[in-house]
């Protein structure tokens, strides 16, 4: 009985432990990397590669763009987002009071083409 319990523990840690080694090394197939200082940006594709557009986040008023994929704001201010030219709200060919907003120390990919922001004190 001794035995048996001895390599079903064993068997159990080699399982457990190629688990572990298994999810260490996997690697998603879209890795973002992200900013290792105070920045804002807009890029053209998703998971922020492509064309950045930098954010003065100093400059709160509105900013028309290329069309953005995704956006990285590692800074402490608040950007909303608009998928509309002129900081107008809503989406594409829709009017309505919809806008994102992209907060402080976070990045996102846009469901929609992100088309002008606003930084937001």
């Amino acid at each position: 009985m001794a035995a048996l319990r001895k390599k079903s523990l064993t068997a159990a840690v080699a399982t457990g432990a190629a688990v572990l080694l298994g999810a260490a090394l996997a690697q998603p197939a879209a890795a973002v990397e992200f900013p290792h200082a105070s920045v804002a940006y807009f890029a053209a594709g998703a998971n922020l590669t492509g064309a950045r557009t930098v954010v003065d986040t100093a400059d709160t008023g509105c900013h028309n763009i290329p069309a953005a994929a995704s956006a990285v704001n590692y800074t402490a201010a608040d950007i909303r987002v608009y998928y509309t030219a002129d900081c107008r709200t809503g989406l594409p060919g829709k009017p309505s009071d919809l806008a994102f907003g992209l907060g402080s120390l976070s990045w996102a990919n846009f469901t929609y083409p992100a088309l002008s922001y606003q930084v937001v004190r």
